[in-house]
Formats: structure tokens, C-alpha cells, sequence
């Protein structure tokens, strides 16, 4: 058997797999006295089916079998040990069913492959990325303890209503499309309509646009329950009548706040409370920081970093392998592919240079974070500590394993992005919320 490669252009390339009678006739024969010994066929003992009847009836069926598997082996070994990054799967030139195999003897199989072409990476301190840190200015923080003291603070059903209350009542549009009981959250409702909600009453009626009603547009037919299609399609007013008003009444700044924030005793004054809550609110801000950093990282290295992929055989294998992608899907989604598959070049990239290894002591023990971290938001890391392993053994397990490999290739991640901010520089910037939000 002989494999040869020819290069189309820098990214494709003709793979020929030439096999001869020798290489698959020993195994054919080989599996049609197999085939003999285990055949139940009418009028013969088991183990005593003649082979020449075996051949008749199954030869056929057996060679083919045969002869694609010690192809598919043959080639397969050959990508795994080649110098070239292939990716995607290689695509048969023919159809199998095309070749003679009734006459030939000897075959030639051809396959177009794809493959990235080696490229520089380099990481020092001449690559300069800003990082953003956000300003956890006087507004942020006035907002923080606002909401801080509306979610420990004390429930009351006003007989008037005011600004950030929620009401409950009945919606009815007048085409009568729109007939629901809802609540509205005068937080999230448009600012210019607010008012027309203030100082309402038991039975006081509000007349409005429903399409204009929330900040976000999505909210309303969600809330009754219309498809997006039909909902944008409305052309009509609603009404909301008043069945009910909720008021959060801001706990005080006392000690029962800061102790149902931060626990009994941690904070025993305003001042302390609202230093210790710029401190969390930082704390917290870091992970937007940190996740949007990366992303700038991973921006950066692919716009800069010089990849030829090969486009056309991509698109046609993207195509032929996937009955659910279209020419127009493929069209208007292939950048961000192309995109990914080069993050994930100069990932392996920078991981083989580094020789970046993954123990599996560092898989259970990102998996125990996850864990601690779902427990710790519903209040029950410490119930759960002394079971931690076995959750997270039972976690790694599931879904076949895929759980698994998604944690580790979290941890690899990680290692990839600490590298890299150790070795550029990086530039601090800090900034307001509102600015970050608009990044």
C-alpha cells in the first residue's frame, strides 16, 4: 500500500491512497473462513459451511468491507502522523461505488483534505492590550446599597402607586387580541411612560402602547404569552386596570441590614457597611473584567496573527457533512466559524510550546469550584462541603463523559490566558460602568 500527498495550492492538497490486491486479499480471505465457521446456513452444520459457498454468497459484501476498512485505517493513521494541521475530514474525489471492483484488482483512492500552514506567534512585551477596570464611583455605589435596601426591606400594598412599586392587573388590548393578568415592574417599564403609572388607584385604568410599554420590547409577549411575529404585528392600544400595588420599603441603614448583608457582626456601622460593599461590588465587577479581557486577548491574537485557512474546501465539507447547514447559513455564519477554528490554532499553538499539561487533580478540583459556587449563591456551601467530591465525581461522569472534557478544557483555557497576561503588557484603564457597558 502507498500514500502519497499533492498539494493543490498552500492549503489543500490531493491525499492517494493506492492499494493493491495484496494488502486486502489475506484479510478477506482470512474473514470468509471466519465466516465459515460461524455461518448458519440450511442444510449445513454449524463450522461446516464449505468457504467457496461462503464466498458466493458474501464475498462480495466482505471484500468491500474489508477493503474500506484497511483504507479508512490506512488513512486515518496517515493524518495522525503527518507533519500537516488537517482540518475538517478528508472528502472521497469519488464516490466508493463508482470504482470496478467487479473486474479491478488493484485501486487508487482519492481524497481533498484542508490544512492550516504553519504561521509565527509571537508573545511579548511589545503586544500592548488595554484592560479595562471599572470605577466603583459614587453612582455605583448609591445604587448598590439603594437595591441592597429594597431586597432586605419590608413589603406593603400602598393604596396609591409611585415610582418602582409593582402592579398587578388586567391587560386588554382593543383589538382583543391581548386579554391576560399581569404585573408590571415600574422599573422596567419605558421612562417616558412611567409617569402615566404614578398615582394610580385600585380600578384606575392606563391606556398605552403595548409594544411600547417595557425597555425591553421582548418582556410584554413573553408575559402574555404571543409569539414575537405576532406581537410586533400589533396595531392596536391596551389597557391595564388596576387590580393591586406592591412597595418595597427600603430597610433602614441599621445593623439588622448589615448584618442580613454581610452576616452578624461583620460590619457594625454605615461607614464600614459601605466600604465593605465598594469592596464586593469590585470584587464582582472583576469577573465581567477578567471574562471581557479575554475576549480583547483572543480579538487581538486572531486579527493579528497571519492564518491561512482553506476556505473553499471548508465550506464544501461544512456543506456536504451537515444536511441542516444552507448556502445562505454557511454564507452569513462562516466568518465567525473561521474565526474559532483560528482561536483554536493558536491555542494548540501556544499549548504545545508551553508543553501546558491538565492532571486530572486540577479537573476535579475546577469542578468542585463550580460546585462551590452554585452552592455558595443558594446558601448551602456549608451543608454540602463534606460532599463536595462526590458531587463533583458525579458531575465529571455524567453525559458521557462530556462534562469531563468541558472542565478540562476550562482549566487548559486558563492556563493559555494566564500565560499571556503574564508575558504582554497590559495597559490598566479604569472606567465607569456605563462606559464598560458600552465597550
Amino acid at each position: 500500500m502507498d500514500i502519497s500527498l499533492d498539494k493543490i495550492d498552500k492549503t489543500e492538497a490531493l491525499i492517494k491512497v493506492s492499494v493493491k490486491e495484496s494488502d486486502y486479499q489475506p484479510r478477506v480471505s482470512l474473514k470468509i473462513k471466519d465466516y465459515s465457521k460461524k455461518a448458519n446456513i440450511k442444510g449445513f452444520r454449524p463450522g461446516k459451511v464449505p468457504e467457496g459457498l461462503v464466498k458466493k454468497m458474501y464475498g462480495k459484501g466482505i471484500f468491500l468491507e474489508e477493503l474500506n476498512s484497511i483504507v479508512s485505517e490506512s488513512l486515518n493513521t496517515y493524518l495522525r502522523e503527518s507533519e500537516y494541521q488537517f482540518l475538517g475530514e478528508p472528502m472521497p474525489k469519488e464516490d466508493f461505488e463508482t470504482l470496478d471492483f467487479d473486474t479491478q484488482k488493484d485501486y487508487i483512492f482519492e481524497y481533498r483534505v484542508g490544512f492550516a500552514e504553519d504561521f509565527d506567534l509571537t508573545i511579548d512585551g511589545k503586544m500592548k492590550i488595554d484592560k479595562h477596570a471599572i470605577k466603583v464611583d459614587n453612582q455605583v455605589l448609591k445604587e448598590t446599597i439603594d437595591n441592597l435596601r429594597r431586597q432586605f426591606g419590608e413589603t406593603t400594598t400602598p393604596s396609591e402607586s409611585a415610582d418602582k412599586d409593582i402592579l398587578y392587573g388586567d391587560i386588554k388590548s382593543e383589538d382583543g387580541s391581548i386579554d391576560n393578568e399581569v404585573s408590571i415592574d415600574l422599573d422596567e417599564v419605558e421612562s417616558e411612560l412611567v409617569k402615566k403609572f404614578i398615582d394610580l388607584k385600585e380600578n384606575d385604568e392606563v391606556t398605552f402602547d403595548p409594544k411600547k410599554l417595557y425597555k425591553d420590547s421582548h418582556k410584554l409577549h413573553h408575559q402574555i404569552k404571543m409569539s414575537h411575529d405576532d406581537f410586533e404585528a400589533l396595531e392596536t392600544k391596551a389597557t391595564f386596570k388596576v387590580k393591586g400595588i406592591t412597595r418595597q420599603e427600603p430597610a433602614a441603614m441599621d445593623q439588622e441590614l448589615f448584618n442580613k448583608t454581610f452576616g452578624d457582626g461583620t460590619v457594625t456601622d454605615a461607614a464600614s457597611y459601605m466600604d465593605k460593599v465598594k469592596e464586593s461590588v469590585g470584587n464582582s465587577f472583576k469577573t465581567e473584567e477578567e471574562q471581557y479581557f479575554d475576549y480583547q486577548l483572543k480579538e487581538h491574537l486572531i486579527e493579528k496573527t497571519k492564518i491561512s485557512l482553506p476556505d473553499s474546501f471548508l465550506k464544501s465539507w461544512l456543506i456536504k457533512t451537515n444536511d441542516k447547514i444552507t448556502e445562505e447559513i454557511l454564507q452569513a455564519e462562516y466568518e465567525s466559524y473561521a474565526k474559532e477554528l483560528k482561536w483554536s490554532l493558536i491555542r494548540n499553538k501556544l499549548v504545545k510550546a508551553q508543553s501546558f499539561k491538565v492532571e486530572n487533580e486540577e479537573v476535579v478540583e475546577d469542578a468542585k469550584n463550580l460546585i462551590r459556587q452554585q452552592f455558595g449563591n443558594a446558601g448551602l456551601i456549608g451543608q454540602m462541603d463534606d460532599k463536595l467530591d462526590m458531587f463533583a465525581q458525579n458531575y465529571l461522569q455524567a453525559e458521557n463523559g462530556d462534562n469531563y472534557m468541558k472542565v478540562h478544557n476550562q482549566v487548559l483555557n486558563k492556563k493559555v490566558f494566564d500565560y499571556l497576561k503574564a508575558n504582554i503588557t497590559i495597559n490598566e484603564k479604569s472606567i465607569s460602568i456605563d462606559e464598560f457597558r458600552n465597550l
